[in-house]
């Protein structure tokens, strides 16, 4: 679900709105559905506003504290006469979404650990506020250091916000914040674990585990990580490393590592089982885990720590379960998917038979399709060889036989082919197939079907279904970190400076999730770069106002948000402050001639 927002006129007058949309499937294709128009608090909206608000008890900056008067200097009165001519408008700068992005750092109390964390030195700037500069441009525009140094930096608020000059925010200091950082790793995640517990009361009956890559910009020739394998992003030229993340049922990180970009993602779960003990405990939870990650030595090291798990199993095993395709017994957890639950040949686990229509429409639109291009190329590989005018090796035929199979091998399996040797033609070679029978039986029963296997007793077909299905919370975070946090591409080259990319990466991600958590409680959706987006709207600037002493007063001020602003303020329960610090007089200068 996502914010819409709306724009209606009505008796000559502007309305603005905001609209809970969400997308779903229809025969036509993709459409999008109103849940709700958005206006004032309903009493259950208001309730649940309520569960967010006392995390923000405390994390809202108190601005005044920024900016008092110096010490010998002149205050302000509260009375002086103004020239309203000479009133301008300066140093424009973003407010909102760092403004919203700094509540969320605080509510995670991450300024709180990192200045445990860090103990003070020499630095000119504590380490725990570079950390924060860092992870609110990952949130809100994800972008180089050298970006945020000379330009993001200066264009936002948190100079006003964290007291922080424009001209000490460089390239340098924040590299080395990223070196600073990056040993506190495991630290952080116990932390963010922790505090999801205390304001969100996560679930924790699940672990939910999934493995990605991520490609550099470059050769990375000083980081050993930096390998070459299977690219999720279709960047098979690139080096890349391979992140796995351990999520809640919300989607609420629980940690992650970072492997060699070669490593096979079968290998990493008992190194992942184990740290995730380590930082955490004992967990008597459930792994969910992809059938990417399933082999018969990982499950068997599972059940020696008698670790609970939900995994999908490969297409082959359906093979097992023949009779049971055909028998009844299926049961409608959603609208086109059924399960069934069998028990396994040992009677120590209980796989569960899962068929989807859509799904089902879809694999056999495949096979025909590719079957359809075997069938073409079999032909006009048919018609050059009767046209031949010499004589044509065996095999290279075979070879480009094999190649039509390899690019179409989801039907390959259809076709039985022969080469044959004849003297009807002068090239002395001939072709003919014919299509598989049983394999054509056996795709049409199949088609739409895939396989879970557990070792949980006592859960219904139904819940181990919708329990694996919480596996795209795992991959739905994948998708943000990298469309909407920018980890990809990498263009550090080092090894520590690319750890350390990802862990911001990671603390960005906790913010993302705290705020769609907030949202969802007040009513938004689940969308936050829309609001993120929104908020970037609201400014701060400067105004000058000449007096007529020949000084001017200058005066830190947020802009004051449109209708549809105030709904969503007011949804999350926010309050942006009228004023940045105390007025301030500046001489007037002189005018060149």
């Amino acid at each position: 679900m996502f914010l819409r927002r709306l724009t209606v006129r009505k008796d000559g007058k502007k309305h603005t709105y905001w609209a809970l949309v969400e997308s779903i499937r229809t025969e036509r294709g993709p459409r999008h559905r109103t849940i709700a128009y958005l206006g004032e608090l309903g009493p259950s909206e208001r309730a649940g506003w309520a569960q967010v608000k006392q995390f923000l008890e405390g994390t809202q900056p108190d601005l005044d504290l920024f900016d008092q008067a110096r010490p010998g200097e002149t205050p302000v009165p509260e009375h002086v006469s103004v020239q309203i001519r000479g009133v301008k408008v300066e140093e424009t700068r973003d407010f909102g979404d760092v403004y919203l992005g700094l509540i969320l750092w605080r509510a995670l109390r991450l300024d709180e650990l990192l200045g445990r964390c860090l103990e003070p030195g020499r630095e000119d700037i504590p380490w725990s506020i570079m950390a924060a500069i860092l992870g609110l441009a990952r949130l809100c525009e994800p972008s180089s250091e050298l970006h945020i140094a000379e330009t993001w930096y200066r264009r936002t608020s948190l100079e006003d916000l964290l007291g922080v000059p424009v001209e000490q925010v460089n390239k340098a200091r924040l590299y080395r914040a990223l070196d600073e950082i990056l040993p506190h790793k495991e630290a952080i995640e116990r932390h963010l674990r922790e505090r999801f517990e205390t304001l969100f009361d996560t679930s924790k009956d699940l672990i939910l585990y999934d493995v990605t890559s991520t490609y550099f910009e470059g050769e990375a020739e000083a980081n050993p990580q930096a390998q070459r394998g299977y690219s999720r992003d279709k960047r098979f030229d690139c080096k890349q490393v391979c992140i796995a993340l351990s999520v809640t049922r919300e989607g609420l990180p629980l940690g992650y590592e970072v492997f060699n970009g070669n490593r096979t993602d079968v290998t990493t779960l008992e190194e992942i089982v184990e740290g995730m003990e380590r930082k955490h405990g004992k967990l008597d939870r459930v792994w969910v885990v992809d059938r990417g990650m399933v082999s018969e030595e990982n499950l068997e090291f599972l059940r020696q720590r008698g670790s609970p798990y939900v995994v999908g199993s490969t297409k082959s095993d359906l093979r097992n379960f023949e009779i049971a395709l055909l028998e009844g017994g299926w049961s409608e957890v959603r609208e086109g998917v059924e399960v069934k639950a069998v028990l396994g040949p040992d009677g120590a686990e209980t796989f569960v038979l899962c068929r989807s229509r859509q799904r089902q429409e879809k694999e056999h639109a495949m096979h025909e399709r590719f079957a359809q291009r075997i069938q073409k190329g079999l032909e006009k590989l048919k018609g050059r060889l009767e046209k031949a005018r010499r004589k044509i090796a065996r095999g290279p035929v075979e070879r480009q036989i094999g190649r039509l199979l390899g690019r179409n091998s989801h039907a390959a399996g259809g076709f039985e082919i022969h080469v044959e040797e004849t003297s009807e033609c002068p090239g002395g070679l001939k072709i003919r197939w014919n299509r598989n029978a049983p394999w054509a039986a056996w795709a049409n029963l199949s088609e739409g079907h895939y396989l879970l296997r557990t070792n949980l007793a006592g859960w219904s077909a139904e819940d181990l279904w919708k329990t694996y299905i919480q596996l795209t919370q795992a991959e739905s975070a994948f998708r943000v970190q990298k469309s909407e946090l920018e980890v990809r591409p990498i263009w550090h080259q080092l090894e520590e400076r690319v750890q350390a990319h990802i862990l911001f990466s990671y603390l960005a991600y906790a913010m993302w999730k705290t705020l769609e958590q907030w949202m969802s409680r007040s009513g938004l959706g689940h969308a936050p770069r829309t609001i993120l987006e929104e908020f970037a709207r609201i400014k701060a600037v400067t105004i000058a106002l000449p007096t007529s002493s020949g000084k001017q007063i200058h005066l830190r001020c947020v802009t004051t948000p449109d209708e549809g602003q105030r709904i969503l303020l007011s949804r999350l329960g926010l309050e942006l402050p009228r004023r940045l610090g105390q007025p301030r007089w500046k001489e007037t200068l002189p005018q060149k001639m």
